[in-house]
């Protein structure tokens, strides 16, 4: 099969690697209808350890069953399949309550011998926990919007409820990514009327708009501090959503958010320690967000995709093949596009 591989900082080519295979009698077989590179594959893009072997890349994927184990009752061949970013059993306690993230079988910490989703097929550990069956076909105009619960939606939507996003709070989002900009729609889904984006980039914060932003700041740093506070009269937010992953971002919340209120992370990351004292101690300063638990969302956001309420697909500004992902890469690192779909 053709597959993305990664090999140092900036190296990404599709190679041919072996085909996966059934190994459990749990497992399923999915073929490629749509994958993409997310914001968090240009971590590895910018700062990898070179490997000579090449890491199988990406997590977000749509696909057909082709086959499944012997075990396997909840898909069949032939199902469209929405593919979580993190395989789980969907029977241990923290499945049962909604925390597939942390699954005791599966989880963040074990990919269970699956490849990247970068891919013309992915073995899928666990089919009946993590596959997400859903009644249209390969060409359904929903594609792109389905892709999106793998990930992106799912995540920003983890942000907007774990943060406490509701009719009354002004919210603020750091970050014009496909995740910024899907935790403003989840945002204003959830209720909240004012919404400001803080992003720097003119056609990703005016589809925020569209997705419910009420206000937009391009500053950053202690000017962005400055401009949320102004507009807040003073006060700062209630709920604030980071959704880029870097330090700065983070201080950037710590800056603007209201006493008593709450900022939820779910930007993977780049640091191991940030600034937790004191200061939002005696401010009552919740934080929250985390790894997002994707498979427990879909049931409720589904539906929209379905009946067209909600799009969350337009984060998908740029479509090549799956054998063009190097020049997907190149495009969302340089910022000359939001995000990028492959496909078969």
């Amino acid at each position: 099969m053709r597959a993305a591989y990664m090999y140092a900082p900036g190296d990404v080519r599709v190679i041919d690697a072996p085909d996966p295979r059934i190994e459990e009698p749990t497992d399923a077989l999915v073929r490629l209808v749509r994958t993409c590179v997310c914001g968090s594959d240009l971590h590895p893009y910018h700062s990898m350890k070179p490997n000579p072997r090449g890491v199988s890349m990406g997590h977000e994927y749509l696909g057909v069953v082709e086959e499944i184990g012997s075990e396997v009752a909840t898909v069949t061949p032939g199902d469209l399949v929405i593919v979580p970013f993190v395989f789980s059993c969907g029977v241990c306690d923290f499945c049962r309550e909604g925390l597939q993230t942390s699954c005791r079988h599966a989880g963040i910490a074990s990919r269970r011998g699956s490849q990247g989703s970068q891919a013309e097929l992915l073995r899928a550990p666990f089919a009946d926990g993590t596959l997400y069956p859903v009644a249209v076909d390969e060409h359904s105009e929903h594609l792109a919007s389905l892709l999106t619960l793998s990930d992106v939606y799912g995540t920003g939507f983890h942000a907007a409820l774990t943060g406490g996003a509701r009719p009354g709070a002004t919210v603020a989002v750091i970050g014009d990514g496909a995740v910024g900009l899907l935790a403003v729609l989840s945002a204003r889904q959830l209720g909240a009327e004012r919404i400001i984006l803080m992003g720097r980039h003119e056609s990703r914060t005016d589809l925020g708009r569209e997705f419910g932003a009420t206000e937009v700041v391009a500053a950053r740093g202690e000017a962005g501090i400055e401009a949320v506070k102004e507009l807040t009269g003073g006060d700062g937010c209630h709920v604030v959503l980071e959704a880029v992953g870097h330090l700065p971002a983070f201080e950037q919340a710590l800056g603007i958010v209201r006493p008593g209120g709450s900022i939820s992370r779910v930007g993977v990351p780049q640091y191991t320690e940030g600034p937790i004292g004191r200061s939002q101690f005696a401010r009552n300063v919740t934080v929250t967000g985390g790894v997002a638990p994707v498979r427990a969302y879909i049931d409720r956001l589904l539906p929209g995709i379905l009946d067209g309420t909600v799009d969350p697909g337009r984060v998908f500004d740029v479509e090549l093949p799956l054998d063009d992902a190097a020049e997907g890469y190149r495009l969302m690192d340089t910022r000359a596009a939001l995000k990028v779909m492959l496909r078969a």
